[in-house]
């Protein structure tokens, strides 16, 4: 027996979508058609659009950071679950439907901090941050914190660039991300 998806699932849904494709801008109207849920029915589930925006990140970015991140204990050093990471993103950025690291653009629409979409996209990337720095402790970087916040601007860095130039990354930011890995003292 096959559950039907409630309205507020529908909108988080499409809004997820809509939002990742067309940016936070998308209306209303046009985000209540594609998840066929009225106007009135969204405002009795939601405060506000800036509500749909938070909780359609939250319900979004851990299926995107689910795709990048290594499995837990996967047996890997922790040199390699970092370079995980942008291996992975190589592969999403080369299939060809990649429009940037969503909790990067969303944060970049809003341009306010204190927004509650701009809250999640912060709190959710702080999450690869924290990643980074807890594999660069077990690996004996020398800073793991510096190393962190380095791995996580050469990964934005990465995203934005490929974006810009509407092409693959050819491994730049694993290279990129190997170099910094080699200068902390992050053997192979």
């Amino acid at each position: 027996m096959t559950t039907q998806a409630s309205p507020r699932e529908r909108l988080l849904d499409a809004a997820g979508e809509l939002f990742y494709l067309g940016g936070v801008n998308v209306g209303v109207e046009t985000l209540c058609k594609a998840a066929g849920v009225s106007k009135k029915s969204m405002y009795q589930l939601f405060r506000s659009k800036d509500e749909v925006i938070a909780e359609s990140l939250a319900r979004r970015g851990p299926s995107y950071q689910a795709l990048l991140l290594p499995a837990d204990d996967d047996g890997r050093t922790p040199r390699e679950r970092m370079l995980h990471v942008f291996e992975r993103q190589d592969e999403v950025v080369a299939d060809g439907k990649y429009l940037g690291c969503p909790l990067v653009s969303t944060a970049i629409e809003l341009k306010n901090a204190e927004h509650p979409g701009s809250v999640v996209a912060r709190r959710l990337k702080q999450e690869l941050t924290d990643f980074f720095e807890s594999e660069a402790a077990a690996a004996g970087a020398r800073d793991p914190e510096l190393l962190a916040q380095q791995l996580t601007i050469v990964f934005d860095g990465a995203s934005a660039r490929a974006v810009v130039r509407a092409q693959s990354l050819d491994g730049i930011g694993v290279t990129t991300a190997a170099a910094l890995l080699d200068a902390a003292g992050v053997a192979a």
